[in-house]
């Protein structure tokens, strides 16, 4: 019989499986966000932010280059698994000023397939792995609803 810890990790084994972290292995190696070697886990941790963390960082701030790295991962990935889904290319375009705000555009072809308004980028975070997760595949739902929807356009 299992018991509690061990049916947790199981699951948090499956999740770090999924090719949404599989590609954010990829990505936040190849933009220096980690060092070869290091394990999954790891390199995730700095995305999770507790309410304690999130609580402890200052309500306006300039976002730090490794927050930055780890946004710029984060839509990265996004882009790639619609690549993946739909075959058209994705490109991310983040536009931020120097205190955190801007905007995020996926664009496939011509159409922008996400559009999203950063704010307080300096605490961008996740409670946990499974809302990182829950939040992506929420953003690539759109991005390939709005593809469905706009095809010619995306095919452009």
């Amino acid at each position: 019989m299992q018991n509690r810890d061990t049916i947790h990790l199981n699951d948090e084994e499956a999740l770090l499986s999924t090719d949404f972290f599989q590609e954010m292995r990829r990505q936040l190696l190849a933009h220096g966000g980690v060092q070869e070697g290091t394990s999954l886990r790891k390199m995730l941790e700095p995305f999770v932010l507790s309410a304690e963390q999130r609580k402890n960082i200052p309500i306006v701030g300039d976002p730090a280059p490794a927050t930055l790295v780890r946004l710029r991962c984060f839509y990265n990935v996004i882009a790639v698994l619609i690549e993946k889904e739909c075959g058209l290319m994705a490109r991310p375009l983040l536009m931020l000023n120097p205190e955190g705000f801007g905007n995020l555009l996926i664009v496939v072809g011509k159409l922008v397939a996400l559009d999203r308004v950063l704010r307080d980028v300096h605490r961008f975070g996740f409670a946990d792995l499974s809302r990182m997760k829950d939040e992506a595949d929420k953003l690539l739902s759109v991005a390939l609803q709005r593809i469905g929807e706009h095809g010619t356009v995306a095919g452009l």
